[in-house]
């Protein structure tokens, strides 16, 4: 049985079958690892670009996609050492499921933008936690540990965010709609080994 640490943002917890799933394909899981760091870094910068005059979320945003960077390098690291070429992998429905309820005019693009980005750092940082638990290999369970505080910082920052530039009460309605959205989509495995399957 897994023990999890609550997280606040997600309406449930990750279930054994993806831990059980991730550990017999930890290759596979470090590369998509990589593709998901790239893109959690093309979000930020993103966002950047289409909100040029929100100073607070230019200030956060900016060390974000950085950190990311930083982070993305890291994980190819890990990857040259193991042997393992990058290459690309067919992504799990999860971020393009999420991307697509995004609504598109402003400002519900700005709020639900914050928001299914704090839920995909919420879940990342679960993840990497139940990996640097569970992983066989002790360095690369450190590495994972050693991601985790950066992970929590960032979905609190998009958090913080979306409660700077909204309302508390307009905040909280969406984040649980999203949030129940995101759940609903890790309900079926997907069959091949993410980060976010």
């Amino acid at each position: 049985m897994l023990t999890h640490t609550k997280i606040k943002l997600l309406c449930q917890p990750t279930h054994e079958s993806w831990l059980k799933q991730a550990l017999n394909n930890l290759d596979v899981i470090l590369l998509d690892h990589s593709h998901c760091e790239r893109k959690a870094a093309g979000v930020a910068v993103n966002m950047l670009f289409r909100y040029p005059s929100h100073e607070s979320l230019i200030h956060q945003l900016t060390a974000i996609a950085k950190e990311e960077l930083e982070h993305f390098e890291q994980v190819n690291q890990w990857l040259e050492k193991k042997g393992i070429p990058l290459a690309p992998l067919k992504p799990s429905p999860y971020g393009a499921t999420l991307k697509d309820a995004i609504r598109r005019h402003e400002p519900h693009r700005l709020l639900d933008s914050l928001l299914v980005s704090a839920l995909i750092e919420a879940r990342s940082h679960e993840r990497l936690g139940l990996l640097a638990n569970h992983c066989p290999d002790v360095n690369l369970a450190k590495f994972y540990q050693g991601l985790m505080a950066s992970e929590a910082r960032h979905y609190g920052i998009y958090w913080v965010l979306a409660t700077q530039y909204f309302e508390r009460q307009i905040v909280d309605e969406r984040l649980e709609e999203l949030a129940q959205l995101e759940s609903n989509i890790l309900s079926h495995l997907y069959p091949e080994p993410r980060i976010h399957s």
